[in-house]
């Protein structure tokens, strides 16, 4: 029995699942409790908020803090999602841990004290620090490392959203979009998997949608589902020009980096109690649930964008994949007044094709909506956000991302391909 048992395990495929499935186990659990202990830090955070306003006035000094933190602690982390694709294309250094525990904190406070951002970077970088731990205790090659980023990218996007099989992929496409390192695939579906499994012990509730209604698809109906996905394409392309914009704009003006956040957060305060509402702040998941059923403003998705972009391009902490959902959810809603589709279908394309343009990510966009809506409107789902991608120019949320397919079909790449700098 034992030599037939070492017989086994001598195999080389034997030994890659018992080796990855025991590392994407331990990196999943991890991946996935942190961003459960995460994502219920984030409900208090807006709980607190919402029924204290007046602490949005204390978001400026909010911002020193953050801004504070980093640069005293977190000047080799500060890169954050860019610092885990510079690492997989030019490996240099592991991750350092403080990477995971710096941007919890200064995600929970931005979304605290009123700053619009999402999670789904702090939960990325989560697991890509906790993953990078275990190359140098498995002794990994440097090939074995690229997979463990792949992991904790997987594991942690997956756990925050509740979308496993779209977590997995995405880490493989937005990682490894210029070369597909398949081989990476089975762990990061064994991390996904266990991260969403460990993330659901902490009795965290992700968000349901729900699209009532899917028409018969006709050549017409297809045609409109393209126009839409070009329009989410260039809504994509905004919502990143934008944000790399005020980045660079704080960069250059402002020398000191705790005073980057600190008169961001001046700003964004005056125009919340201006506007007299908090709509535009934190999450944003309560509009985004409402773009399904309910007449939004037109401009809902402009104001968005304005007010993530210039949180994240002044310093404070966060993702901006909700964001893109909020972003992609109301456009689609307002494209109701003269695109002849379900305005439940419309956000629900528009959820997840702008996020496909933002991240360069149509496969895992794609899969996405098909775990999020279910597979009625997998077709218009898939349009939608190919269409975006190809639409979204040579620019994305991360500047580090290498795109490798030319998008000519409506625009020559150097057009367009210095906006990856």
């Amino acid at each position: 029995m034992s030599d037939s048992f070492a017989k086994i395990t001598n195999i080389p495929v034997v030994q890659y699942l018992i080796k990855w499935l025991t590392i994407s186990t331990i990196v999943g659990l991890l991946s996935g409790l942190a961003s459960g202990v995460f994502l219920h830090a984030l409900e208090w955070a807006r709980a607190t908020r919402e029924n204290n306003l007046w602490i949005i006035a204390l978001l400026p000094i909010a911002g020193f803090l953050i801004g504070w933190m980093y640069e005293k602690w977190g000047k080799s982390v500060v890169k954050g999602n860019n610092q885990l694709l510079d690492e997989y294309y030019r490996p240099e250094q592991k991750i350092p841990f403080k990477m995971a525990p710096l941007v919890f904190i200064g995600t929970v406070l931005t979304h605290l004290f009123g700053g619009s951002a999402g999670r789904e970077g702090t939960a990325v970088q989560m697991g890509g620090a906790i993953s990078d731990q275990f190359s140098s205790v498995f002794q990994l090659n440097a090939l074995d490392r690229k997979i463990m980023l792949v992991i904790g990218v997987s594991a942690g996007f997956a756990s925050v959203f509740g979308t496993p099989l779209a977590g997995a992929i995405f880490a493989i496409e937005v990682l490894v979009l210029p070369k597909a390192r398949w081989e990476a695939i089975i762990p990061s579906l064994l991390a996904a998997f266990v991260a969403n499994f460990a993330c659901d012990l902490t009795l965290v509730e992700h968000t349901h949608y729900n699209i009532n209604e899917v028409p018969d698809l006709t050549a017409l109906s297809v045609s409109w589902a393209a126009l839409s996905g070009l329009i989410f394409g260039l809504g994509a392309m905004l919502f990143a020009q934008a944000t790399h914009f005020w980045g660079r704009f704080f960069k250059k003006t402002v020398s000191y980096s705790p005073f980057r956040p600190l008169l961001g957060g001046i700003v964004i305060a005056v125009a919340v109690f201006l506007i007299g509402s908090t709509k535009y702040i934190g999450l944003g998941v309560p509009t985004i649930v409402a773009s399904f059923s309910e007449s939004m403003n037109s401009y809902d998705f402009l104001l968005k964008i304005l007010f993530t972009s210039f949180t994240l391009g002044a310093g404070f902490k966060g993702g901006e994949v909700t964001p893109l959902f909020y972003v992609g959810a109301t456009l689609g809603n307002a494209l109701v007044w003269f695109v002849p589709l379900p305005v439940g279908l419309l956000a629900g394309m528009g959820f997840v094709a702008v996020f496909s343009g933002a991240t360069n990510t149509p496969i895992a966009c794609t899969v996405m909506g098909m775990e999020l809506f279910g597979v009625d409107g997998c077709v218009y789902i898939a349009i939608a956000c190919f269409t975006a991608y190809l639409s979204s120019g040579y620019t994305g949320i991360y500047s580090s991302q290498l795109v490798a397919a030319p998008k000519y079909w409506l625009y020559p790449k150097k057009w367009f391909g210095r906006l990856l700098k």
